[in-house]
């Protein structure tokens, strides 16, 4: 065993049996190529990464190819969500060379850790012959490999406010400019399958997110129908498991049928959030049911005995893609009898098998349970009690399998996005199992995730011990913990009217102000920046502090501190961070109007601030009863506050019941309006 034997990342610890001598990031690795003068080798990935395992398996198992780094190079090993910082810089230089990023990922730096060569999967030979390359142009060439990473070193530090072309200004908010970024998305809509391009298609919710946005701002069909389509395809393609719930990373074709079949914990969290909204929207059943279904999966599969949720499922189980969720149709047909003549019409199956790997059949559907009930002659309540029925059977049989490699590291940001689905959850569909599960979460984060002796600051990674063991906490927060996780607390406040909720959400905001500011020293000529640094002042320092501004699969950490900052500004009145929000809008305005397609995030946040944003406070002993009613309808532009006595919120002031009865005040920009006593009520003053 290896160095990473030592070590709580799954993804480190399955490369502990490897030849390579590895180092985890530290230290002792860098300390050491400095001291033998030699270049560092750095292999960044995943446990969920299928061209990670392939790649170990062909080369860093092979001791030969281990033999020759080892010899050559100072070998260090990475989990990219371990350490998003050190993915984050050095995928950016690999970009910079050229080269399309991707995992596994694998750099060479020079001894002071600045990079000057990288590359994603390489089959075996061509890796072991490039290992001798790399360190031949080290040894013969190294004034040149020193002037080309003192160059990336260099870009890598450039600011985002140079990068970028930046410039401060106030925001100009403007239903022009929102329809603006629409067109620029819609270029790149899929209309007849959904997504955006061809393939592969990840579900990108924070775009579907503004889409909701724009369509109820806007009431364009156009909008709405990319939407509902897209939701419905990935709700009904193999993208979705359609027996035991939840939703692959991506889907390898434009139909949303064949995905990469690694779950990840930050998809169907946000996808939970996604899927509710869109419901108090549509009141498509269908999109209730993935919520249901998903929620089933992440307690099933991916939730600790501690309350917070483990980090991903792998692709593979047995060495084979896919093959823990595929069936034959002989198999199906034997468990199934008389049902399977039905069932492989739903689920579109073939004797020859819907896949490429030999016989078998992903799941997939093209009809709603209304449409296919209407097409057999069923009643819904008879399709229903049917697919009850042979879900369990296959699912009984599913669990006899072996299983996909579990990634049972906890991630504090990821987790805050699972904190938000749930809650959102809740507040849609009033199931109080849901938000037992979202206060259990809630509570594992502040009792496990946040470093209590450290003025309250959060850690980004816990790993439970075997044996009833205490858990370890590692890795100082990075701001995407701090922005996931006060969003998940700003939702349970408005679901629970609980203020701790909200009191915990802004200490974490002012511990961001301290930590992550880029405060200018007095004697810099350069422009104040309002974004915030994606790492805490008192972490590591690296070759460069980056800035994460472009929203992918998780938004960047910056928009979701917007959203949270404007949030707070209202509930807590702060005017400060209203500032901050305008600062950070005004910044983004003209990247937003030319390059929406990678700034989704941010832009529903501008389309929030085209139209005021209603202050909703609910005084009385129906608090709860009245917020169901008002989150059973979809009106992003709002924060609510309530209690059932009395509050020193400002929202929530001074205010009294009405003759004993609950009752509503709506504010806009601190001015209320009269108090009424019903929901209905309240929206003819939202309007």
């Amino acid at each position: 065993m290896n160095r990473l034997a030592n070590e709580t990342s799954p993804y480190l610890l399955q490369h502990a049996h490897n030849p390579v001598d590895w180092y985890a990031w530290g230290d002792e690795a860098l300390q050491k190529a400095c001291d033998e003068d030699k270049p560092i080798l750095v292999s960044i990935g995943y446990s969920a990464c299928h061209w990670c395992h392939v790649m170990e398996r062909e080369s860093f198992e092979n001791e030969t190819i281990a033999r020759r780094m080892n010899e050559l190079f100072v070998c260090i090993k990475v989990d990219r969500e371990e350490r998003p910082d050190v993915d984050a810089i050095y995928m950016e230089a690999v970009q910079a060379m050229g080269v399309q990023g991707g995992w596994p990922l694998n750099v060479f730096l020079m001894p002071d850790a600045k990079p000057f060569y990288g590359l994603t999967y390489a089959p075996a030979q061509n890796w072991y012959n490039l290992l001798g390359g790399v360190r031949e142009a080290f040894d013969t060439n190294r004034e040149q490999l020193r002037q080309s990473a003192e160059g990336f070193a260099e870009h890598l530090n450039t600011s985002e406010l140079a990068r970028f072309n930046l410039t401060e200004g106030d925001p100009i908010f403007a239903l022009e400019t929102v329809e603006t970024m629409y067109r620029k998305l819609a270029t790149r809509f899929d209309t007849e399958d959904g997504g955006t391009g061809r393939a592969p298609k990840f579900p990108m919710p924070a775009l579907y997110g503004f889409l909701l946005r724009y369509a109820d701002l806007t009431g364009d069909a156009s909008a709405y129908n990319q939407l509902t389509l897209t939701l419905n395809r990935m709700a009904l393609g193999g993208i979705y498991d359609q027996i035991g719930g939840g939703f692959a990373r991506y889907s390898t074709d434009r139909h949303w049928f064949a995905p990469h079949f690694e779950k990840m914990l930050y998809d169907n969290a946000q996808l939970l959030t996604l899927y509710s909204e869109a419901y108090t929207l549509t009141g498509n059943a269908l999109y209730r049911d993935t919520v249901y279904g998903t929620i089933r999966f992440m307690e099933r599969e991916l939730l600790s005995p501690e309350g917070g949720f483990y980090s991903a499922l792998d692709a593979d189980s047995e060495g084979v893609e896919g093959k823990f969720y595929t069936w034959s149709a002989e198999e199906l047909q034997t468990m199934l009898g008389d049902d399977f003549e039905w069932f492989e019409k739903l689920y579109t199956i073939t004797d020859e098998g819907n896949w490429e790997e030999g016989r078998t059949n992903i799941l997939h559907r093209t009809e709603t349970n209304p449409a296919f009930a209407d097409q057999m002659g069923w009643t819904a309540e008879k399709l229903e009690t049917k697919l009850a029925y042979t879900h369990q059977k296959l699912m009984a049989e599913r669990d006899k399998r072996i299983r996909p490699g579990l990634d049972d590291k906890m991630l504090c940001s990821w987790n805050g996005l699972a904190l938000k689905g749930l809650v959102t959850a809740y507040r849609v569909f009033n199931e109080p199992d849901f938000l037992q599960t979202a206060l259990r979460l809630a509570f594992f984060i502040r009792q496990k995730l946040t470093d209590s002796r450290n003025g309250g600051r959060l850690w980004h990674s816990y790993k439970m011990a075997p044996n009833s063991m205490p858990g370890r906490a590692k890795q100082l927060g990075f701001l995407e913990d701090y922005a996931a996780v006060i969003d998940g607390y700003l939702a349970l406040y408005q679901a629970t009217f609980n203020e701790d909720w909200l009191t915990e959400a802004d200490r974490l905001a002012q511990y961001v102000f301290n930590q992550f500011d880029d405060v200018k020293t007095e004697n810099s000529d350069a422009p104040h920046d309002p974004l915030f640094f994606f790492t805490d002042k008192s972490g590591e320092e690296l070759i460069a502090r980056k800035k994460e501004v472009f929203d992918n699969v998780i938004p960047a950490s910056n928009s979701m501190m917007a959203h949270n900052l404007y949030t707070l500004s209202l509930l807590l009145d702060r005017p400060q961070y209203a500032k901050r929000v305008d600062q950070l809008l005004g910044q983004m305005q003209s990247l937003l109007e030319g390059e929406a397609n990678y700034l989704t995030n941010w832009a529903a946040l501008y389309a929030i601030r085209v139209r005021p944003t209603a202050e909703i406070a609910l005084v009385g002993p129906d608090v709860q009863a009245f917020r169901r009613e008002i989150d059973a309808r979809f009106f992003p532009n709002k924060v609510l506050a309530g209690t059932e006595g009395k509050s020193g919120l400002p929202l929530l002031n001074l205010r009294t019941p009405i003759d004993g009865r609950t009752a509503l005040y709506v504010c806009y920009n601190r001015a209320c309006r009269l108090p009424v006593t019903s929901v209905d009520a309240m929206w003819e003053q939202v309007g």
